[in-house]
């Protein structure tokens, strides 16, 4: 792979990591925290939403976005010709 090539790579790498990073935040930290008096006026089952996010949703949207990470990052490798498919 050329320096340029290498650049490229790890530039789409890190900005798609920026970018997932981004959105854990304002789950667990801008739901969890921030916005959780006005989430609470609403409810999952018997627990205020807030509270739902502080506890459960930031831990299921990280798991989720290990999923989309993984996903990209195998386009993202066949992009630049580092994919370690057998195909």
């Amino acid at each position: 792979m050329s320096k340029d090539a290498a650049r490229a790579y790890w530039r789409e790498n890190l900005a798609l990591m920026g970018v997932l990073l981004a959105i854990w935040f304002a789950v667990s930290f801008g739901a969890g925290i921030l916005a959780r008096e006005w989430l609470d006026q609403f409810s999952i089952g018997a627990a205020p939403l807030g509270f739902w996010f502080a506890q459960q949703g930031a831990i299921l949207v990280f798991v989720g976005l290990i999923f989309v990470y993984a996903f990209r990052m195998h386009q993202i490798e066949r992009k630049y010709g580092i994919s370690d498919d057998n195909d």
